[in-house]
């Protein structure tokens, strides 16, 4: 195989759940953003505060959805953990450093695993808080515990997001086909996933 080559390194059920989950995550945080700090200008982008409300909930039912399916792509990788993960973790991946030797990697690199992760962690506690918000308002004491750790997970998620858009586009060139086509040239993948490249030649020299 030739290093202009195409290999496909994610399926159509996957772009489009990525997409799913990616817009859902935007529009809950912009939107969480203009609820946490009652901002005026954000609230009117969506028609007002009864109207953001709305387009809020269903949308967290949209990331919901998505985030249930994701598990059935990234979950079992992402768990998966060795010895060139802590290495990865000791030269940051090469993002500080051109030099910097970094092991090689399956799949998933060990900082996407750590941020899906973490989306998974605080994205259900946030999922399970907003629907307590939404659906059992005269719960007070439930509601009182709800809105603090759903923040607190808005606040994680929120932290990780623009990390996780960078390295996915300028800190990272290459990766942006993956989430239209879900291919990209043998020779990048080689180089930035090596491991993963190596078992598919292995399949299919059997």
């Amino acid at each position: 195989m030739q290093n202009s080559d195409l290999v496909r390194k994610e399926s159509t059920f996957g772009i489009v759940n990525h997409w799913a989950l990616a817009i859902s995550c935007i529009v809950l945080t912009i939107s969480g953003f203009g609820f946490l700090f009652h901002l005026e200008g954000i609230g009117n982008a969506f028609g007002g505060f009864p109207a953001m409300k709305g387009i809020h909930n269903w949308a967290g039912v949209v990331f919901t959805a998505s985030l249930v399916l994701s598990m059935f792509n990234w979950l079992k990788e992402a768990l998966t953990f060795d010895s060139d993960d802590l290495g990865w973790i000791l030269t940051a991946g090469g993002y500080l450093s051109h030099k910097a030797k970094v092991p090689p990697m399956h799949k998933l690199n060990t900082g996407q695993k750590f941020f899906y992760l973490t989306l998974l962690v605080s994205g259900f506690a946030i999922i399970a808080t907003g629907f307590v918000i939404w659906l059992m308002p005269e719960n007070k004491p439930a509601l009182v515990w709800s809105h603090f750790i759903h923040n607190v997970s808005f606040i994680i998620i929120s932290a990780f997001l623009p990390i996780h858009i960078y390295l996915s586009t300028l800190g990272n060139p290459g990766t942006i086909p993956i989430m239209i086509t879900g291919k990209i040239p043998y020779g990048w993948a080689k180089k930035k996933h090596s491991k993963w490249i190596k078992e598919l030649e292995e399949g299919r020299s059997h």
